[in-house]
């Protein structure tokens, strides 16, 4: 059986990198994809077996399921959904073509992906489906709705096909982590930058207070993690005969998993609006 083979995609930065650089020390064979060239380049010389994976490109996609199972034979024991952008902006200052973007990145993407690799783990008799998800994929903030909206339809994607896998020996978990140290929020000002109409939203001034914290150098959120701590969900599941359905990372969403659970709607916006 082969328990060692992965494709992690998103692996330029961050979460993905990390954990393809951790798993690759831990013996895995690792496929990292990323969608830009440079980044692929990048990844080959340090010694991965990497191909260009765009989300938003289904012969992409299709591209590089085909090399990984060359590669591999015909098996794959994990799939890493990781790689993902966040929209920064208010619903209302969101244009059908921005949402439309934001989820063929962070949802049509990784279901197609998703859906291409499923046969291959019935075929062999296991595997390991891991999403990353995001607190706000349990609970909204302001100016995140773009966000907000990808990560709570993964997340219901992800239970519905958990149900369906179930007794496949195939296990599907998601991993919500809060605040993590990477270049998530250098990216979110390049795309809020790109598609806000900030000069013409009643949003105007908090939208200046928003993109001075996007580009702020360093941790600005309490409790921000390094990205080894996913990593370290990663490995559990990995390694867990059953794998749970959700793991929490950071504080954050701990506390806020909790208190969406606790308080009332009222009560739990308010606090949501603080944040």
């Amino acid at each position: 059986m082969d328990t060692k083979s992965i494709l992690i995609t998103g692996c330029s930065s961050g979460i993905g990198l990390c954990t393809a650089k951790r798993l690759k020390q831990d013996g895995y064979r690792v496929f990292a994809t990323a969608r830009k060239q440079q980044d692929v380049d990048m990844l080959a010389e340090q010694g991965f077996e990497s191909f260009l994976l765009d989300y938003a490109n289904s012969n992409s996609i299709q591209d590089c399921v085909q090399k990984v199972l060359a590669a591999t034979g015909g098996t794959l024991y994990a799939l890493f959904n990781n790689g993902a952008y966040g929209q920064p902006g208010a619903v209302e200052d969101l244009t059908r073509q921005v949402l439309h973007e934001q989820f063929e990145n962070n949802f049509f993407g990784w279901h197609e992906l998703t859906n291409l690799v499923i046969p291959v783990m019935r075929k062999q008799g296991y595997g390991r489906i891991i999403q990353n998800s995001s607190i706000l994929g349990l609970v909204a903030m302001p100016m995140r709705g773009a966000y907000n909206a990808s990560k709570y339809a993964i997340e219901g994607l992800n239970d519905t096909l958990r149900l369906e896998l179930h007794g496949s020996h195939i296990f599907v978990s998601m991993i919500e982590p809060g605040p993590i140290e990477s270049q998530f929020r250098a990216n979110a000002a390049l795309y809020f930058k790109k598609n806000i109409d900030t000069n013409n939203s009643p949003f105007k001034d908090r939208y200046t207070q928003l993109l001075n914290k996007l580009e702020t150098q360093g941790p600005v959120v309490p409790f921000t993690l390094p990205a080894d701590s996913v990593y370290k969900k990663v490995t559990r599941i990995l390694t867990a005969k059953k794998p749970k359905a959700h793991y929490y990372v950071t504080f954050p969403t701990y506390l806020f998993g909790y208190l969406k659970r606790l308080l009332p709607t009222q009560v739990l916006d308010f606090l949501l609006g603080k944040v």
